[in-house]
């Protein structure tokens, strides 16, 4: 399988937009916006000095309100060259406009709201199909979803499930993803929600899987294809079932209180890195170079 060359950074949800202060918030965040900021990252990663970034607002109900937030918060960072796909169909999917501004965008960002109106809208169309040859052919290009958009990523995507039914068999329901990135399962507003539960069932059906929880205002830079960064303010939960001894969950009928062995769970905060291939934590960068320069 070749290595992807382009980006992937999946968000958590409710990610700092430089709004503050608002007296009215009970919103507080840790990081500085416009050094720090998961937004701000997107635009460096991007590289280019003036990016075209496409954001891609079709898993929202309320694609306009949605899209001018965006639009505002990279105007703050200086980032005034953003475009909006207001995509409300598969028949939107495949007009030409949006495909030839896909092929010219320096990167694109998926937006919240309900992931499986993205894999509906997209899955198996000639969209997808660029993004998956731009992410796998261009170094630069950086594909980035948050919530609902960040969900949708995975090969194995969770479409919805219920937290407080969490580790009762059938709280969570899977179906097929975009498929950008392959064994892994990826959550969102994971810690807020409790939805803990919820991953843990998804990882515990598909055990060769890495469980991906994002915490809100918090995400990961995912190069190489499997090379995770924790960025942003909050916490990244990764759960790894290849350990599993006991599993009752293919056994017992739905409803049923699943039992399951030797778990692996990790937890990561801001600068935290985690190889899903070798399925290893590390503290930092500098962890990872060392350990790379053993190997070699």
């Amino acid at each position: 399988m070749t290595i992807p060359k382009g980006k992937l950074i999946a968000i958590g949800g409710n990610e700092d937009k430089g709004t503050y202060p608002n007296p009215n918030s009970k919103k507080k965040y840790h990081l500085d916006f416009f050094e720090l900021g998961i937004l701000k990252r997107i635009v460096t990663e991007l590289r280019d000095k003036n990016p075209r970034i496409e954001v891609i607002t079709s898993a929202s109900m309320i694609p306009e309100e949605v899209g001018d937030r965006y639009v505002g918060a990279f105007g703050i960072l200086g980032c005034n060259n953003i475009g909006l796909m207001h995509i409300r169909t598969p028949e939107d999917a495949r007009l030409p406009e949006y495909l030839e501004r896909l092929r010219l965008a320096d990167g694109i960002l998926f937006t919240g709201g309900d992931q499986s109106r993205l894999v509906n809208f997209f899955g198996q169309s000639e969209f997808l199909k660029i993004c998956l040859e731009r992410y796998q052919l261009e170094e630069d290009f950086v594909i980035a979803g948050t919530s609902a958009g960040a969900m949708a990523m995975s090969e194995i995507m969770i479409k919805g499930g219920s937290s407080p039914e969490a580790l009762m068999k059938g709280a969570v329901k899977l179906r097929e993803g975009l498929g950008l990135i392959r064994n892994v399962i990826i959550d969102s507003h994971f810690v807020k929600r409790g939805r803990f539960g919820r991953l843990i069932e998804a990882v515990a059906t598909h055990p060769k899987a890495i469980g991906i929880g994002l915490g809100e205002d918090t995400g990961v830079l995912i190069t190489n294809g499997n090379q995770i960064e924790t960025i942003g303010s909050n916490l990244v939960i990764i759960i790894d079932g290849h350990h599993i001894n006991h599993n009752n969950t293919l056994e017992v009928p739905k409803g049923s209180a699943l039992s399951i062995e030797n778990l692996i769970m990790h937890v990561l905060a801001k600068g935290n890195l985690y190889d899903i291939a070798e399925r290893t934590f590390y503290r930092d960068k500098a962890t990872h170079l060392k350990r790379e320069d053993i190997a070699y």
